[in-house]
């Protein structure tokens, strides 16, 4: 694989990586309610390498191509957004004050992201739509060698830019209680907003 392969790679999955969305409201959430942002993050980074290890698997294809099963993810993933969004609006997250959470709670803040990222469709259509535009198995490298170095790059931009959102909003919003409240309904309402959309999308098609 070249360096102009990879660059493009990178730029394509930079916008994706910064779209706003249900990764980007976990991160924010957790970093305002007074959590090591690193446990969040963790668990967001572990889902995405469960499908980096599917994909390498060269299961991508299989998944792809089995309408049935793309459907049950999609609609596990939605629902399991629309639950998670609730959860958010019921209960906004403000900045809290004394020490950071307990190992246990770092513990459920992490399964829950993994969850969350986990059951992602848009994770599952970058593996499974986006990579292999970008492997050329022409150019000598073993296919699964190519998708372990798209998903190298595509976990370390993850993990920069979660950690840095989560790191932002815990900054900027630690002493705007009310600017708290605000940002985590939205992040809320955005999950919400996904979950129906793909729901339906996925169910209308």
């Amino acid at each position: 694989m070249n360096t102009t392969t990879l660059a493009a790679f990178l730029a394509v999955d930079l916008l994706l990586v910064f779209t706003p969305g249900a990764d980007w409201a976990y991160a924010i959430s957790a970093g305002l309610r007074g959590r090591s942002v690193g446990p969040a993050v963790t668990g967001l980074i572990a889902g995405h390498a469960a499908y980096a290890l599917v994909a390498v698997a060269g299961l991508a294809v299989i998944v792809a191509s089995s309408p049935a099963t793309l459907t049950a993810l999609t609609v596990a993933g939605a629902g399991y957004l629309l639950w998670l969004g609730w959860g958010v609006l019921s209960s906004p997250a403000v900045p809290a004050a004394g020490e950071e959470s307990a190992d246990a709670s770092r513990l459920q803040v992490a399964l829950k992201g993994f969850g969350i990222s986990g059951l992602n469709p848009k994770a599952l259509l970058l593996y499974f739509s986006l990579f292999p535009q970008f492997i050329d198995p022409a150019t000598g490298w073993p296919v699964a060698a190519q998708t372990g170095l798209l998903s190298t790059v595509h976990l370390t931009a993850c993990a920069v830019v979660y950690v840095g959102v989560g790191v932002l909003a815990r900054t900027v919003l630690s002493t705007r209680p009310s600017a708290a409240r605000a940002v985590t309904r939205i992040s809320g309402a955005m999950m919400i907003a996904i979950g129906a959309f793909l729901l339906v999308e996925r169910l209308a098609s």
